[in-house]
């Protein structure tokens, strides 16, 4: 009998800046085709989503923002960079930036290693990048954002 997936709680923000691009990571992990993905991870235990969106914020970005109210929820498995099968509880929050500069000096020692790279999208660019982006509803959450504001 198989155990169940862990609940992986998580929250995700949609970081825009003053020209109305979206910040992603790329994700490069071994065995894998690399990926993009938004700002944002994992709560810790007995966290609130809001304040991990904060926190993982400053941790990515050096930016410190109030990440607003949560306007989005998805719960999808996937197996986690470390090989862990999980069920995600991934909360979404938007977050605009008068600036394009970030820090990636708060990044854990994993995430130095399979996140080297970010990149500001235009929302042309997220349509037809040669890479999967997540979530893959990435563009109908950005109007999902942007109608809740």
């Amino acid at each position: 009998m198989t155990q169940p997936r862990r609940i992986r709680r998580a929250a995700r923000l949609l970081l825009l800046d003053p020209a109305d691009r979206l910040l992603l990571f790329r994700f490069s992990v071994a065995g894998r085709s690399p990926f993009w993905a938004a700002v944002g991870g994992e709560c810790d235990p007995g966290e609130e989503f809001h304040v991990a969106a904060r926190r993982e914020l400053l941790e990515e970005t050096g930016l410190s923002a109030d990440p607003g109210p949560e306007f989005a929820r998805r719960c999808y498995d996937f197996i986690t960079p470390d090989g862990e099968p999980v069920t995600a509880d991934e909360r979404f929050f938007r977050v605009c930036t008068m600036t394009t500069a970030i820090d990636m000096s708060g990044h854990t020692e994993l995430e130095r290693v399979i996140m080297r790279e970010a990149r500001w999208f235009t929302r042309a660019e997220l349509t037809d990048w040669p890479e999967r982006i997540f979530p893959l509803d990435l563009l109908e959450l950005l109007e999902l954002a942007e109608i809740t504001a």
